[in-house]
């Protein structure tokens, strides 16, 4: 009998409300990630100046990092419009062309998940890049009719979790490349604070460093767990968020002292007892979890290599003697882990 897949809830209308208010806008406000922050404030700066539209720009790295909002932060440094649009909303070249032929002036054109721009109209893209026109076939045959469209100057913004799935043509007709990495535990504790600020959340300083260590380096968890954490405290009439709280609630929440949740604990815990410690083909170990192969690549696995609990090799994923510690399992795979190691 098939297992019954457990899907995450749709987010709310009132936490979709936060996340927009949690959203820096401004540089200035933008907490973490310095050396992109710097030269990104250059790069502005001189386009600025010049009076030109900023060169393409690409962001890339583990989700929740700040993509989109760096995104929508160019664009108000510039003090253009913005078009937010996704890979995955085109079907044809002509939507494509329709988003491109209505660009003003060094507009800023977002494309989130652009890895999964269909193949055949990044023929498309390119010459609208370089070339600021696009070429448009009406009809078939006979009837056929072409039609070039000239476009304004404007800076296509890119973000992906997957800079591999982009072809080479497409990353290097941008100038600007940027990755974000996972954020340090001071960083975080600021964030936390500033969002408890904006969302009017008593929290201490000790309960936001709690958040920060278990966040995973990444803001958009901090954020999320800082609202659940608010919910316990509401309901267990708590007038502060300090470290107790944030403990407990974290306890309920089965977030570990590492950060590590659930589905985390659950993807180490199948490699060690059902693959020996690995190595396991990320599609065994997808369906062993219960999961997408994307959601596992993207979501999860980053965090557990950058964090030592995991690694890839060419045969497939493999525990380390940290992660067997931490789950309590040292020395229960002696014989495995003689083999791996």
């Amino acid at each position: 009998m098939a297992k019954e897949r457990v899907t995450s809830p749709r987010p709310s209308l009132e936490d979709l409300k936060n996340e927009a208010l949690l959203r820096p806008r401004a540089l200035d406000e933008f907490i973490g990630q310095p050396d992109l922050k710097a030269n990104l404030s250059v790069f502005i700066q001189a386009a600025k100046q010049r009076g030109d539209a900023l060169d393409h720009v690409i962001f890339y790295g583990p989700p929740g990092l700040g993509k989109t909002t760096l995104a929508h932060i160019v664009a108000n440094e510039l003090d253009v419009p913005i078009k937010h649009t996704s890979g995955p909303a085109f079907q044809n070249s002509a939507e494509l062309l329709g988003v491109l032929s209505h660009v003003e002036r060094n507009q800023v054109v977002f494309i989130d998940e652009i890895h999964r721009l269909p193949r055949v109209l990044e023929e498309h893209l390119y010459q609208a890049m370089d070339d600021l026109r696009c070429e448009l076939v009406v009809d078939k045959g006979p009837n056929a009719r072409h039609y070039t469209l000239n476009l304004e100057p404007f800076t296509l913004v890119g973000a992906t979790t997957r800079v591999g799935m982009i072809t080479a043509p497409m990353r290097d007709r941008f100038g600007v490349v940027f990755r974000l990495d996972f954020y340090e535990p001071a960083d975080l504790k600021n964030i936390v604070l500033r969002s408890a600020k904006l969302l009017d959340i008593s929290v201490s300083e000790d309960g936001a460093t709690e958040i920060a260590r278990r966040s995973r380096g990444t803001p958009r968890i901090a954020n999320r767990l800082l609202k659940r954490i608010r919910d316990f405290a509401q309901v267990e009439e708590r007038p502060t968020v300090d470290r107790e709280t944030a403990d407990y609630a974290l306890d309920r929440l089965k977030v570990d002292d590492r950060g590590l949740d659930e589905m985390d604990r659950r993807i180490l815990t199948s490699i060690v007892e059902k693959f020996g410690g690995g190595p396991v083909g990320i599609g065994s170990l997808a369906v062993a979890v219960s999961e997408e192969v994307e959601t596992i690549e993207d979501v999860y696995e980053p965090f557990l290599i950058q964090a030592g609990f995991l690694k890839r090799t060419q045969r497939g994923r493999v525990t380390t003697p940290l992660a067997l510690s931490h789950l309590g399992l040292a020395g229960t795979t002696e014989q495995d882990q003689s083999r791996l190691f």
